[in-house]
């Protein structure tokens, strides 16, 4: 496992009372444009507020996605400076692995198809890196509401999602 990857499994499991909750405001914000890790890490996080299970999840889910939101905006204008910057783009694409030609095919070709809902479903799925993918789009695309409500929707549904699998997988088990 990556240090990167072992300082955050600590980090997040060290976050409790509600100062954990800036922990994972601050993870979730530097998941969306520099850490390559999974965002879902942060459900593991053991506040322990005294509240009732429904809200401890709640909140975790809502200052993640807000996060996550916030550190989306701060790649989308890094993005749109990339775009400016002409040398970057035809750098990126002239390297051994094509991020750009990669992320195009994949990311951008189904939020293209199915617009900035598409971005939003590409986000939900659980244990996915979707780092690339928030760059990706940030460099193609130009309406930042329509970007910040698809991470956050995303960010949000990746969350769910990955409740209802843990949920599913427990009563299996």
């Amino acid at each position: 496992m990556p240090r990167v990857f072992e300082s955050a499994h600590v980090v997040i499991n060290g976050a409790t009372g509600w100062p954990g909750l800036s922990i994972v405001f601050v993870y979730s914000f530097l998941i969306a444009f520099v850490l390559p890790g999974p965002s879902e890490i942060v459900l593991a996080t053991p506040l322990d507020l005294g509240i009732p299970i429904w809200v401890h999840f709640g909140l975790i889910m809502g200052v993640s996605a807000t996060g996550k939101t916030l550190g989306s905006l701060f790649a989308f204008h890094l993005g749109q400076e990339a775009k400016q910057a002409g040398p970057i783009v035809r750098r990126l694409r002239r390297s051994r692995f094509d991020i750009i030609a990669w992320s195009e095919r994949h990311t951008v070709s189904l939020a293209q198809r199915y617009g900035y809902a598409g971005l939003a479903v590409a986000l939900c799925v659980p244990f996915f890196p979707d780092t690339l993918s928030i760059y990706a789009f940030a460099v193609l695309e130009e309406d930042l509401p329509k970007f910040a409500a698809a991470t956050f929707i995303g960010s949000l549904g990746r969350l769910v999602v990955t409740m209802g699998l843990l949920g599913g997988a427990t009563t299996v088990a």
